[in-house]
């Protein structure tokens, strides 16, 4: 059978994939994406497996296959090797940039009286407080203060 979207790799690209392959700092699904067009490789110097043969050894199914190389013929390299961003996130965030610069500033301010420092319930209770969200967990409060670079303790 024709292949319609037949993976040519420049030596760049090949370069650069074996070195992502190499240094292996890299999430597993773009580690297997590289694996997939390094393998489907049609020039000279590339092994041009069949789909099939790529789908066994790499473990994926060979729909995967065919979606890495349409991706890389339609779109390029880096399309092809990251996931593809979602256009409506399932959930809204529950602080805004201005709710998190009050979060913040509220933490580093001084403790309720009667507290040594703030904890977590603490700051979440005073975020519904100042009306900043209708309800909000310790977590969230949690993950919001670990993006600043500040020292809060």
């Amino acid at each position: 059978m024709q292949k319609v979207f037949v993976v040519r790799l420049t030596q760049e690209e090949r370069c650069q994939l074996e070195a992502l392959l190499k240094a292996g700092k890299a999430s597993a699904l773009k580690l297997t994406r590289a694996r997939i067009l390094l393998k489907a490789d049609q020039e000279d110097r590339g092994p041009a497996w069949p789909d099939a043969e790529i789908a066994e050894a790499l473990n994926v199914s060979m729909k995967t296959v065919f979606n890495v190389r349409r991706k890389w013929v339609e779109h390029g390299l880096a399309a092809a090797l990251e996931r593809k961003k979602q256009q409506c996130p399932s959930r809204r965030p529950k602080l805004d940039g201005k709710a998190e610069a009050k979060l913040v500033a509220t933490c580093c301010g001084p403790a309720p009286k009667g507290r040594a420092k703030w904890t977590l319930r603490l700051l979440a209770n005073k975020v519904v407080e100042l009306g900043l969200a209708s309800s909000i967990s310790p977590e969230t409060v949690r993950q919001t203060l670990k993006k600043t670079k500040s020292s809060l303790g």
